[in-house]
């Protein structure tokens, strides 16, 4: 579900949204990372000036951890292509 709702919201951030994709890996029961791909040219619309995109982001998902008790890492990474 966080996956999901973070590459519609990342969508939205890009000028090219076929380019985003989300990736989630659960490391344990407790702990989760989740990375979002997109085109080199917006990977800086989605850190935003200072991280402070990326920053609101992270905020949005502690609220998560809140409910499910799983805690998460957010990265931005470029797409090799």
């Amino acid at each position: 579900m966080i996956d999901k709702f973070l590459e519609e919201f990342a969508k939205l951030l890009v000028d090219n949204p076929a380019g985003v994709r989300v990736e989630r890996s659960d490391v344990d029961g407790t702990f989760c990372e989740v990375v979002i791909y997109a085109d080199k040219v917006d990977t800086g619309k989605l850190i935003g000036k200072d991280g402070k995109m990326i920053n609101s982001l992270k905020t949005l998902i502690s609220g998560c951890k809140a409910k499910d008790g799983i805690s998460y890492r957010v990265t931005v990474k470029a797409n090799d292509e």
